[in-house]
């Protein structure tokens, strides 16, 4: 297994706090979707930057590219033209608890 990282990009500033009707029932289907990664086990970590730039970025395993395409196909908002996705590869470098500092 390997981790990504997909960026979801806003179409604007303070997208958030701006959202129509239609893009806050796909930010639902979104919320639904982490939720079934997570129970899957394959979700790490998900969550938005806060402050005027909103770009929402989720970590999450699959065994190689072709399957983290796949998965990010099936969320609901960058699948939909709400957002812009972006993949990438991810390698953890340091983790609290995991690489504590010498004694």
């Amino acid at each position: 297994m390997s981790e990504w990282v997909f960026f979801m990009h806003p179409p604007r500033d303070d997208f958030m706090a701006t959202m129509s009707d239609h893009e806050r029932s796909a930010f639902d289907a979104h919320a639904a979707w982490l939720r079934r990664l997570l129970a899957d086990g394959v979700l790490v970590v998900a969550g938005p930057c806060l402050g005027r730039v909103n770009t929402g970025i989720a970590i999450f395993e699959a065994a190689s590219e072709q399957e983290a395409r796949r998965i990010v196909a099936d969320e609901p908002v960058t699948s939909g033209g709400y957002m812009r996705g972006d993949l990438r590869p991810y390698r953890l470098g340091i983790l609290r608890g995991r690489d504590a500092a010498p004694s």
